[in-house]
């Protein structure tokens, strides 16, 4: 049997993601004035530029500023665990994939929390008045890194 290799191959998808997610995050900066601007893509996409304090779909933004350490630490522990994990792990592929894409988008964010105070948002999806909250490549590469370890988690493992 030969030896596979370790899960942190696949921290060059966790690089890709964090430089997509602030070339964009920049581009934004650049392009689009925060709070002031909609840049209509299609007849359900807009381009905006705002800032969340808060978590995922601006969870906790209201709050009065405790969430920024807060979900600092917990992004640098995620990712500390997310490393041992790839370091650890042979052989599943797909398990990999979405810890590197959650890491990926974990850091994109936290550069963010660090630099600025707040997360960039800037895609908007809506559907007549209906606005899901904005976000982010990094949003976006969390969210199908929990969706794929969900369905990691229902594969038949060797």
């Amino acid at each position: 049997m030969s030896e596979q290799r370790s899960g942190l191959i696949w921290l060059w998808l966790s690089l890709l993601t964090l430089v997509l997610d602030q070339l964009t995050k920049l581009w934004v900066i650049d392009a689009i004035a925060p709070y002031a601007e909609i840049v209509p893509v299609t007849g359900f996409f807009n381009l905006v530029h705002v800032h969340n304090t808060g978590a995922a779909f601006s969870l906790f933004a209201d709050q009065p500023g405790w969430q920024r350490g807060f979900f600092l630490t917990v992004a640098v522990l995620a990712s500390g665990v997310i490393l041992y994990l790839l370091a650890r792990t042979r052989g599943r592929t797909l398990f990999c994939i979405a810890l590197a894409l959650i890491l990926g988008g974990a850091l994109g964010n936290v550069i963010d929390r660090t630099l600025y105070g707040h997360v960039i948002d800037f895609l908007d999806v809506y559907a007549g008045a209906w606005h899901w909250p904005a976000f982010n490549v990094a949003d976006s590469a969390i969210t199908l890194g929990a969706a794929l370890l969900i369905r990691d988690g229902f594969r038949k493992q060797e």
